[in-house]
């Protein structure tokens, strides 16, 4: 752990790095994120005790912390990232992104350690991969009660609302690259928030595309991207229709691509040609179609058509974040 001096040293170099990032994401108005020393956090989480880890992930930990008496959440980042660009991104995005109801809200973060460590809003321990997926093993599956198929409606809704606006309210796009379930969190009051933005890319200006090496979660990988390199806002749409795949199917993205992959050689994926060959019932999740009532399926099958639409072979017929956003808001105005 780093003593005063080494706190002092990060301090100044991280603040210099970050002072630096936001002025140039932020074209120079100021970003009310607050300096929050170590001590202060070290005394927040009872000195990062493993009782109150939310969640472990490859490159952080989650913690539940007390402040001021105000509950929050800590990202504590380890060395699995490469770079020291992550963080800051992560940082930068946020603060960008933290007016937008459905963005897990960055609060501020301390700058005295190699990584600096991000304070967010409260949120629960579980993501929405969780709630889909029910990997509790110690709950007989019988007993578990899965995300109905409404509540999954609206936290597709809410989502895309939330990526629209991230390729939208500024003046260069800004593209995920990590949307999946497991970038979905929920706050105190079961509110859907998007995070992980460590992996963000900013699309220069003027232009329609960035060359990044590529990037993101498995199974939601969008495949020109994958082959080219080259990132757009296309790229998170596709993503975002593997996601409401999942919401469809409860089916892990990975499993969905197994299933989709014509041999064991092919490197191109065939969602839509696979999804498109079955009937509805060998597709959605078979918990909410038991519940499923007539404007119910009506609303499944039309979130499913976008679905497809979203992960189709060429880019350039994939409707924008906008669109989507606005379908999954007509779509859930279909009520009985």
């Amino acid at each position: 752990m780093y003593g005063k001096s080494g706190r002092k040293k990060a301090f100044l170099e991280n603040g210099s790095m970050l002072l630096e990032k936001l002025v140039a994401a932020c074209d120079g108005r100021p970003v009310p994120i607050r300096s929050f020393s170590y001590a202060e956090l070290r005394s927040a989480t009872h000195n990062c005790d493993p009782q109150i880890v939310l969640r472990a992930e490859d490159y952080c930990k989650w913690f539940k912390g007390s402040l001021e008496g105000r509950t929050i959440s800590i990202k504590k980042y380890n060395g699995y990232l490469s770079s020291l660009e992550y963080v800051f991104t992560d940082i930068v995005i946020s603060a960008k992104m933290r007016a937008h109801k459905n963005v897990q809200k960055l609060i501020g973060c301390c700058l005295e350690t190699q990584f600096p460590i991000l304070v967010h809003e409260s949120i629960a321990s579980e993501t929405l991969a969780d709630r889909i997926h029910a990997f509790d093993n110690e709950v007989p599956r019988q007993q578990r009660q899965p995300m109905p198929w409404r509540r999954r409606l609206r936290v597709a809704r809410d989502i895309a609302h939330a990526i629209s606006y991230l390729h939208t309210a500024f003046a260069r796009p800004i593209i995920h690259r990590r949307i999946s379930v497991h970038a979905i969190v929920f706050d105190q009051h079961d509110v859907p928030k998007l995070s992980n933005f460590f992996d963000c890319v900013t699309i220069p200006e003027g232009e329609t595309c960035a060359r990044v090496p590529y990037s993101g979660s498995l199974g939601y990988l969008c495949p020109d991207y994958f082959h080219t390199s080259y990132v757009t806002e296309k790229t998170d749409v596709y993503s975002f229709g593997m996601l409401l795949l999942v919401l469809l199917t409860g089916r892990d993205a990975i499993d969905l691509l197994h299933s989709a992959t014509i041999d064991e050689e092919d490197t191109h994926y065939h969602v839509e040609e696979y999804m498109r060959n079955r009937q509805v019932n060998e597709i959605l999740d078979a918990a909410i179609m038991a519940k499923a009532g007539g404007t119910d399926m009506e609303q499944l099958q039309a979130v499913l058509q976008l679905a497809l639409m979203c992960v189709g072979v060429d880019p350039k017929m994939r409707p924008t974040m906008v669109d989507v956003a606005k379908q999954l808001r007509q779509i859930d105005r279909l009520v009985p």
